[in-house]
Formats: structure tokens, sequence, C-alpha cells
């Protein structure tokens, strides 16, 4: 079997540097996980994650020309998480689209609807802002 670049294989850690893990496949191929790859949060000692002989899901992110593979173990697992669906909008009896047509996604918006609503929403998150360093006492460049 030969690796694909996009693919997404089971494998062991067969040793642990300070920049990465080297994972091995069932069919022999030895790829590296780099630090980075790791976990979606901060590594700073890859031992904490991995130990040799953990069992892993790796996804091919590139193959080197000199054959050289490299593997990602966040991007694997977000292969398996289903992306989140945002909830859509419903009025008090859970009938229909709450407020007007433009809030509806189906229906097509002009321009300047489109660009009201970014307007409203960005006034909004600006007074949030506002509000929140106000509570904090004051200005964050203080």
């Amino acid at each position: 079997m030969a690796v694909e670049i996009g693919s997404v294989y089971e494998g062991a850690v067969t040793g642990l540097t300070k920049f990465g893990a080297f994972v091995k496949l069932s069919d022999g191929t030895v790829g590296l996980v780099h630090i980075s790859e790791v976990a979606n949060e901060f590594v700073s000692d890859i031992s904490e994650k991995l130990a040799v002989g953990d069992s892993v899901k790796v996804k091919v992110i590139e193959i080197s020309d000199s054959g050289k593979v490299s593997f990602s173990i966040k991007k694997a697992l977000a292969e398996d998480k289903p992306k989140p669906r945002k909830p859509r909008a419903r009025d008090n009896a859970g009938k229909g689209w709450k407020g007007s047509p433009q809030q509806n996604p189906n229906t097509p918006m002009s321009f300047e609807d489109m660009m009201a609503r970014f307007k409203a929403q960005s006034d909004d998150k600006i007074s949030d802002l506002k509000r929140n360093t106000d509570k904090r006492g004051g200005n964050r460049r203080k």
C-alpha cells in the first residue's frame, strides 16, 4: 500500500524527540508528526501527549521529494469530528423563520440588506466590547 497525501491511517509511535514523534504504519512506512501537529493546543513536551507504543490516527500532509513522510494527528482528529451545524432561528411558536424574510438563508438578499445586517452585527459587537472593557475598570492600553 502506498501512502497518499490527505489519507488517514492507523499507526504506532516508534520514537519521540524534542521536535516530534515517529509513527510507523502497518505497511512499514515511517513518518514524522511534528510537535505542532500533535494537538490543537500548545505542546511544550511531547511525552505529555504521546508515548512509544501508542496507537494513533495520522493524516498524511506531505511527502517530500526524498520520500520523507509528514503526518498530522490533529488534522486526523478533525476529520473524525462532524462539523457542527448552526441552529436555525425560530419564532416562539416554533413555526417558520423569526423576523423578516432577509433572515431566512434560503431567501436571496440584496447587497444593501447584507451590508445593513453586517453593520448592525458589527455595532452590537463593538458595544459589547466597550461594555466589557468598562467593567474591567477602563481601557486595556493603560
